[in-house]
């Protein structure tokens, strides 16, 4: 089975839109670092919010050496325990948005996405029938996407 790891944004966004569970059909079990957990917890008053440990197939997990954060002291700390846990996990997958973290995921050699890689891939496999209303819907609620990148995301998703 891959072992799939997710930061903070991508599940913070799939949850403003109602979509968190296109992590499971896609990839079933996802791990999600304590740093993570705690700062989602943080944002307990926020309409989005859902309690992970109650989701069944969100793998809350603790890095097991945590002097390791200090290798990446300009990231918050749920970027830099997912890259720790996915050093220590040798997973397949890292889900991350964050661009300072995306760099590091990738000098460390991970296999990287982000949300909108996952409507990407959701759209592929007949998940969602579009991404345009989604990306609408995440910029509506407050997640900052780049026009260039929206305007990729519909090309690639043939709904131009």
């Amino acid at each position: 089975m891959r072992k799939i790891i997710s930061n903070t944004t991508p599940i913070i966004s799939l949850l403003k839109i109602g979509k968190l569970n296109l992590l499971k059909e896609l990839y079933g079990k996802v791990i999600v670092p304590a740093a993570v957990y705690i700062e989602i917890e943080n944002g307990r008053d926020k309409p989005y919010y859902q309690d992970l440990t109650q989701i069944e197939w969100l793998e809350i997990q603790k890095i097991r050496n945590p002097g390791s954060r200090a290798y990446f002291l300009d990231l918050d700390d749920g970027e830099a325990e997912v890259l720790i846990l996915a050093k220590e996990q040798n997973v397949d997958l890292v889900i991350m948005d964050e661009i300072m973290g995306r760099r590091y995921a990738k000098q460390l050699g991970f296999n990287l996405t982000g949300t909108i890689g996952i409507l990407l891939k959701s759209k592929e496999n007949g998940l969602i029938a579009s991404i345009k209303g989604l990306l609408t819907e995440l910029t509506e609620k407050g997640t900052w996407l780049s026009p260039k990148l929206i305007s990729k995301a519909i090309k690639l998703s043939n709904e131009e």
